[in-house]
């Protein structure tokens, strides 16, 4: 089990003090008795739990316990064999990555999937693509909606550069930067699809510990200056702990924890699996 970073606990708390973090709503996403297997290996066996609007929820747990397999059904990737998922409000049946996108659900991903030759402004702008309503004749041309278009969307992508400290990179080809920076771009890129729930899968895999706590302090401004629901995994308890307001943690697939960060840390059984006791 990690230890927390030294200096996290001390920015979280700077950062919850503020005054204007939106208040924590109602459930926006329910996961229930959902299970998903490949063939005859179970990824999940029967996990629920729900996420509230404006919250930040992680989902925890050592390597191959089943997070990236969660997070993949939620975004319409993985269709599960049993139980049913409802955001708000609508219970979704097969859906599909790019129907959830339309939904106002936006993901980063473990393995960085931005386009390397392009620059970092281009691969936000490829975040607004559901936004952009003009004919493909319109954009041609670049006359009327389209020109609109391309100036807002142009606009939008500007203010996220700036709220990301993110300037000086803006014309650099992504294939050019440090780990870190194409993890802060992928976080932009979610962003530009003004998401109502944003999907992070592992944001902080590979980092060293001053690029750890500057995601940390970005996830949680993108929380309160925008109100973004986030549902994050990760494998390093430690990393989470302070920022998230709930912690769901998994371990082979199956639901062994839920609850505040300071319950969570408590449960023995979330001890026995990072500690890896036998099962």
């Amino acid at each position: 089990m990690s230890t927390p970073l030294s200096a996290q606990a001390q920015l979280v708390q700077e950062a919850r003090a503020r005054s204007g973090r939106p208040a924590i709503g109602d459930n926006i996403l329910s996961v229930e008795q959902v299970s998903l297997a490949f063939g005859g290996v179970r990824a999940l066996t029967e996990v629920s739990f729900n996420v509230r609007e404006h919250e930040i929820r992680a989902i925890i747990g050592p390597n191959g316990a089943g997070k990236s397999s969660m997070l993949n059904v939620i975004n319409g990737v993985y269709h599960p064999q049993l139980g049913r998922i409802t955001f708000r409000g609508t219970q979704r049946r097969q859906m599909v990555p790019h129907e959830a996108a339309r939904q106002g659900i936006a993901r980063t991903f473990q393995n960085i999937a931005l386009f390397k030759g392009m620059t970092v402004l281009d691969n936000i702008m490829t975040g607004r693509n559901l936004r952009m309503k003009a004919t493909i004749v319109e954009q041609a041309i670049h006359f009327g909606r389209a020109k609109r278009e391309e100036l807002e969307n142009r606009a939008k992508v500007e203010e996220i550069i700036d709220f990301l400290q993110i300037q000086h990179i803006r014309k650099t080809p992504v294939g050019r930067l440090p780990y870190g920076l194409m993890k802060r771009v992928e976080l932009a890129r979610a962003l530009a699809a003004e998401p109502t729930l944003l999907l992070l899968d592992e944001p902080m895999a590979g980092m060293n510990v001053e690029e750890k706590q500057d995601m940390c302090r970005f996830i949680l401004d993108v929380n309160e200056q925008y109100g973004t629901t986030m549902v994050l995994i990760e494998h390093d308890m430690g990393v989470v702990m302070d920022i998230s307001d709930r912690v769901v943690v998994l371990d082979y697939g199956r639901k062994i924890g839920d609850g505040t960060p300071d319950e969570v840390r408590s449960n023995k059984a979330v001890i026995d699996a990072y500690l890896g006791v036998a099962h």
